[in-house]
């Protein structure tokens, strides 16, 4: 996959995080779709760590933006 893709896809999963808002979940669907979103969550949480040691494997940090 070239490089400006894979950009594109990692940004387009970001906006689909933003779109996520369970504070209007009352406690029971919450609690219906914990398991569920656990498991997304430690997916994206797996997949991040995986990417951000590949960079640093290859010698290059990984840092945070500066908020302007």
């Amino acid at each position: 996959m070239r490089s400006n893709d894979s950009i594109s896809r990692l940004r387009a999963v970001v906006t689909a995080l933003v779109d996520v808002d369970i504070s209007g979940w009352d406690d029971t669907a919450l609690n219906d779709h914990l398991a569920e979103l656990s498991s997304a969550l430690c997916e994206v949480d797996a997949e991040l760590s995986r990417v951000a040691d590949a960079v640093r494997a290859r010698g290059f940090r990984v840092v945070e933006p500066i908020a302007a």
